[in-house]
């Protein structure tokens, strides 16, 4: 049996892990929601250990906490934060109580019995480690802190360079033109390099939506505590707790104007978590434009190549599958999945505390994670290195009948249309049957026609 120790809490003793960091209240957790094995996610998790960090540092310069043990809470935090499985220590399960108290009250116990070896002499969990502070401004606060670190140093920026490796790639391609397809259907021929440039556009709406949101999850409820008062807490312990998190991440966090919103409410993470939702989107239209270019080889598209990355079946020998493009898709289902409980998790403010604070937290930065991967992903593992099978474009761009839309003008629409009929019955290219049907003179149809001059009429 796993040797234990006893710990008490308000509501009695109870027995700990003999060699867990954490005390009762989180072993009481433990035992109070085996849900679903999750735990919270690390980038989380180092979130709170910073935010925790921060506020001795602001308590300390406000005089509000004494050197010692102040700075012993700051040793602990960076001992924690030091450690490459942080996440050991912070047990408890996702579903939870739906302040995420079993949470920062883990955070507070197991600063505190590192922070008590450094001070020699009691550290608490409440009355120090959680000095000026409650569960329901610190979690809210490290909501917007992970979620903001994560969207200002990891998904913008590997958006920002997916977008430069589309915009290389177009110029390699440039020279290529294609089939146009709407309703998956011939239409008139595009470049190839305008079509990844309409990825490229997407996309930096996307960032220019994503950095919106910025000054607003940038914006914190600390200082509000239990209801947005800020009752406990010093009167100038919000703005210096926000410096002393500016020193410390690098990112520009403010206190917000009002605390009652920001703890009765996740607006911001429903808007942020709708932006990376719109990214997903349009993530996913790449990703489906590339399988089927990709398709084939022989009975699809095959306008391109993918990157053979591994074998694509296991009965079937020589097949190989789209495989980055079928990740990321199931990336961005999963990501409008997070959406939709981020939503309901919303709602769910009641009054002067929003109750689904770790599911919350959780499906924001699974998803901002799995949208970061993604474009990694499908930017080096997919667009960088496919290659163009030219005569696969070129031969039926040359006999598409739809080439006699450019013809409109001078025969009209109606006559256009026999001409298209015609070719598609007779399955001759579209100059045959015009030059037959009309008394346009070849080497002007030859120049009406050109497909590559089409795609830049």
């Amino acid at each position: 049996m796993t040797a234990t120790r006893t710990e008490r809490d308000s509501m009695g003793k109870l027995q700990v892990p003999e060699n867990a960091l954490y005390g009762a209240q989180t072993q009481r957790a433990i035992q109070n929601f085996p849900v679903s094995g999750q735990r919270m996610p690390e980038a989380f998790i180092r979130s709170l250990v910073t935010v925790k960090k921060a506020a001795a540092q602001a308590n300390m310069k406000l005089n509000a906490l004494d050197s010692n043990r102040g700075q012993a809470i700051v040793k602990a935090c960076d001992e924690l934060l030091s450690l490459e499985d942080i996440v050991q220590h912070f047990p408890v399960d996702i579903f939870q109580t739906g302040s995420g108290t079993s949470t920062n009250m883990n955070a507070n116990e197991v600063i505190g019995k590192l922070a008590s070896g450094y001070a020699d002499e009691e550290v608490h969990p409440n009355d120090h480690v959680n000095y000026g502070q409650s569960s329901n401004d610190v979690i809210p606060t490290t909501i917007h802190v992970s979620g903001a670190m994560a969207l200002t140093n990891e998904l913008i920026p590997a958006v920002e360079s997916l977008i430069g490796i589309i915009e290389v790639k177009a110029k390699s391609v440039s020279q290529y033109s294609k089939t146009g397809r709407t309703h998956l259907m011939d239409a008139m021929p595009v470049g190839m390099d305008q079509s990844l440039l309409a990825w490229a556009a997407q996309l930096k709406q996307q960032v220019k939506t994503l950095r919106a949101v910025q000054p607003a999850i940038q914006t914190l409820a600390q200082g509000g505590t239990a209801v947005g008062t800020g009752v406990n807490a010093h009167p100038e312990f919000a703005v210096t707790f926000s410096d002393s998190l500016n020193a410390l991440t690098d990112v520009g966090f403010k206190p917000a104007d009002n605390f009652f919103a920001l703890i009765g409410s996740q607006d911001t993470a429903v808007t942020l978590s709708g932006a990376t939702k719109s990214l997903a989107v349009t993530l996913m239209k790449i990703a489906n434009d590339l399988r089927w270019m990709n398709s084939g080889p022989l009975a699809g598209l095959g306008e391109i190549a993918l990157p053979a990355l591994q074998p694509g079946s296991s009965i079937m020998p020589g097949k190989v599958n789209p495989v980055i493009p079928e990740a990321v898709a199931m990336a961005c289902a999963q990501v409008i999945g997070n959406d939709a409980a981020i939503t309901v998790g919303g709602q769910s403010g009641n009054f002067e505390l929003n109750v689904m604070l770790p599911m919350i937290a959780n499906n924001l930065l699974s998803s901002l994670s799995l949208m970061t991967n993604s474009a990694k992903l499908i930017g080096e593992q997919a667009i960088e290195g496919f290659t163009v099978n030219k005569d696969n474009i070129e031969t039926p761009l040359y006999r598409n009948p739809v080439l006699v839309t450019a013809l409109n003008p001078v025969i009209g629409y109606a006559k256009a249309a026999e001409i298209a009929k015609a070719a598609y019955k007779e399955n001759k290219p579209v100059i045959d049957v015009a030059e037959a049907m009309t008394d346009i003179p070849r080497d002007e149809l030859e120049t009406l026609l050109d497909p590559k001059a089409l795609t830049r009429p």
